[in-house]
């Protein structure tokens, strides 16, 4: 089968590599379709530096198994199921936690092994390409959303792929969106604007903000966001990947505002945002690229040249 390899740092090479065999509890998936995530940039770059070599990336993967079901596979590929934080109902902080793409070869492939029980069934309301995005972006963008509590003025720093799925599903809810975007990049203004955020801008919001996500791996937005938000407010990091978060005054944090993470998410969470997308609808915007352009599509992401989503489709 082709796959797009990573064997060091910086490239991935297109390959011939032998199919898969799945072993006990596994499913062999012929992939159809895999999104193209930020934390695929960051593993290829070497930012994310324990990845396993060679690696096949991809965690976004809408696939067919050979009982016909059309099933989707996220970030989470395995977790050990009896530490304490699997005990807990907490899964995504599993230590033992094993990642598709990153610890388990993933989607950038003509084929992929995976474990049956981290895959979810995926609503038919979506074709293979919209429904890619929804496997990391959308889930991570839920959880975060979920984490912000019932926040009604909702800011979102950094409006790609998770931020146009939230947005979504925040106006379905009856909040207040205002997104956060470069100074100068209009043309994602305008689009958080055409998705319901009643505010796009690139400075300080026209008032106080309930609740602010974090998308842009920048540490600079933290304190930024820690300002915007009233007291009692909370601020969400929802990336995998941030760069160095700069000092701040205490006064930003005072006033029993929060500043958390977000970490993987759980199957919980899978099977809940599933069942929910249909419901908004969400509408995924994508932009698609065969599989052996996976190197220009990352370079597209990297650069910030995307509105809404790069999917990787394998079969027309």
């Amino acid at each position: 089968m082709q796959a797009m390899v990573l064997r060091h740092e910086g490239q991935l090479s297109l390959r011939e590599v032998a199919v898969p065999a799945p072993g006990n509890g596994q499913l062999l998936l012929r992939v159809r379709a895999c999104g193209v995530c930020r934390t695929d940039v960051h593993i290829v770059d070497g930012e994310l530096d324990r990845p396993k070599l060679p690696l096949v990336p991809g965690h976004q993967i809408v696939g067919v198994a050979e009982d016909g079901r059309r099933l989707g596979v996220p970030w989470l590929g395995w977790t050990d199921g009896d530490c304490r934080y699997c005990a807990s109902g907490r899964e995504n902080l599993c230590e033992g936690a094993r990642f598709t793409g990153y610890d388990i070869d993933g989607g950038y492939a003509e084929w992929a092994v995976v474990d049956e029980r981290y895959c979810l069934p995926l609503p038919d309301a979506f074709d293979d390409l919209q429904v890619a995005p929804l496997l990391c972006a959308g889930l991570i963008g839920y959880r975060s959303l979920r984490l912000a509590g019932d926040a009604a003025r909702l800011g979102l720093y950094g409006f790609g792929a998770a931020a146009h799925i939230v947005a979504q599903v925040a106006v379905h809810e009856g909040r207040r969106v205002f997104a956060f975007t470069r100074d100068s990049d209009g043309e994602a203004q305008a689009f958080a604007r055409a998705l319901g955020a009643e505010w796009a801008g690139s400075g300080a919001p026209p008032e106080e903000l309930d609740a602010a996500i974090i998308f842009a791996p920048v540490g600079a937005l933290v304190p930024k966001a820690l300002q915007a938000v009233a007291k009692g407010g909370s601020v969400v990091c929802a990336g995998f990947h941030m760069s160095d978060i700069p000092s701040f005054p205490y006064d930003y944090l005072w006033g029993e505002r929060t500043l958390r993470s977000v970490a993987n998410l759980t199957r919980d969470d899978g099977e809940r945002f599933t069942r929910l997308a249909p419901e908004v609808p969400v509408r995924t915007q994508v932009e698609a690229f065969p599989l052996e352009r996976a190197n220009e599509a990352l370079a597209k992401l990297r650069g910030g040249d995307v509105r809404g989503a790069v999917v990787l489709q394998l079969t027309p």
